[in-house]
């Protein structure tokens, strides 16, 4: 079921409605993700939530609560430049 992969309190509806993207859709978390928002060598994300918009993407790492914005590359990946603290805030950042 999808809601069971979305953060808890939330529907793909409601995520819908306060990013405004009709098309969000959760993707699998299966994938490859690098923090590359700041100097040096990029970081692994192991994600456990990730949420495509438009070629946008939410990733929510396994360890962390935090959710990173990136872009969601042709071969699947997703590079990472910017971390949200709260789930809310990142969906208005898109």
């Amino acid at each position: 079921m999808v809601n069971e992969r979305l953060p808890s309190g939330w529907t793909l509806a409601r995520i819908r409605d306060v990013s405004g993207d009709r098309e969000a859709v959760v993707l699998g978390a299966d994938r490859a993700a690098a923090w590359v928002g700041g100097p040096g060598d990029d970081e692994a994300i192991r994600p456990e939530i990730v949420i495509g918009f438009h070629g946008l993407c939410l990733v929510k790492p396994i360890d962390s609560d935090d959710w990173y914005m990136g872009g969601l590359n042709d071969d699947g990946t997703v590079d990472c430049w910017s971390a949200y603290d709260d789930f809310h805030e990142a969906l208005r950042g898109l």
